[in-house]
């Protein structure tokens, strides 16, 4: 699985918009019902967006979220320049991160 994270911010009066999509296959628990074996579920648990080093975000998503997910939010407070930090982790460990800076 690429671990991945695109993300856009942008200020405008001081008004900060994130965009982000994230590279995950988000999948489900599922049985086959020929063989009977249990597929389990892989999903991302938490979504954390820090501002300067700041939570501005926390989110905790289930096995109900889309295969590569998009998040949109806005906030206050940032400057262009501003840098801004997007991680996730799974319900396996695994996890990603990307820093950007707002423009």
């Amino acid at each position: 699985m690429a671990k991945s994270i695109k993300v856009r911010a942008s200020n405008k009066k001081g008004l900060t918009t994130v965009k982000a999509l994230m590279s995950h296959p988000m999948k489900v628990e599922k049985k086959d019902k020929k063989t009977g074996k249990v597929t389990p579920a892989h999903f991302i648990q938490t979504v954390t967006c820090e501002h300067n080093g700041k939570a501005v975000l926390t989110a905790e998503w289930g096995a109900a979220i889309s295969a590569n997910p998009y998040l949109s939010f806005k906030f206050n407070g940032a400057k262009v320049g501003d840098s801004l930090k997007i991680s996730w982790v799974d319900n396996k460990g695994e996890n990603a991160s990307v820093d950007a800076k707002i423009k």
